[in-house]
């Protein structure tokens, strides 16, 4: 699988996103999904998102921070042009440095790296979700519809509700992820919401890619 560790915070992140490690059912639609998100720049690298927001970083002086938002956790993310309308629930690392996944019994949930940034915050912050499960279809199960201009809403706990709009979507081979791409540290609001892409690999019970939406706060 492809991991690597987060740039100054010392934890392998690497997470399934597809519950059971059991073949979809016939009917799950959206991408199907690799089972891991790959983690961030290495530990020598000078990007990356640390633990409890703090940024691995250039210094506030040899930057001008961006539009961004004091930290607050989400509560719910609604993208209305894909019928997205999900809770959160704060996502962490197991006994192994893995980022734990979103129960893949709840269909409607999204799950966030509270360690690190929290959407809206300086920084790059970090969304998954389940494409499909074992028994039906997921929350980003139309994650790739997004296009760049779509905007979307992450409501958060001190009542702000932060608006992204979408610059890319693109989906990447596990085994060729661009990870400093994807986690690097940024000088404005930004969040990756990533789920799964890609074939399904009857063998090894896993998916080819991920799919990874790139968009900054306005």
């Amino acid at each position: 699988m492809t991991a690597v560790f987060w740039g100054g915070a010392g934890l392998l992140l690497a997470t399934t996103l597809m519950g059971g490690g059991e073949d979809p059912p016939d009917d799950a639609h959206g991408p199907h999904a690799s089972r891991t998100v790959a983690a961030a720049p290495s530990a020598g690298a000078s990007t990356g998102p640390a633990e409890g927001g703090a940024a691995v970083s250039p210094s506030p002086a040899e930057r001008s921070p961006g539009k961004h938002l004091a930290r607050s956790a989400p509560t719910r993310l609604v993208i209305p042009s894909i019928g997205v309308n999900a809770p959160f629930t704060a996502l962490d690392v197991d006994s192994k440095g893995r980022l734990e996944a979103p129960p893949p019994n709840d269909t409607n949930l999204v799950g966030w790296y509270a360690k690190g940034v929290s959407p809206g915050e300086l920084g790059t912050a970090i969304v998954a979700g389940h494409v499909d499960t074992k028994t039906s279809a997921a929350v980003f199960a139309r994650l790739s519809e997004l296009k760049k201009g779509d905007r979307f809403q992450v409501r958060r706990a001190d009542g702000t509700r932060a608006t992204f709009v979408v610059d890319e979507a693109e989906s990447f081979a596990k085994d060729d992820f661009p990870n400093e791409r994807v986690y690097a540290d940024t000088p404005d609001a930004q969040v990756r919401l990533i789920t799964c892409a890609g074939a399904y690999d009857h063998t090894a019970k896993d998916y080819t890619e991920n799919l990874v939406v790139f968009a900054h706060l306005v």
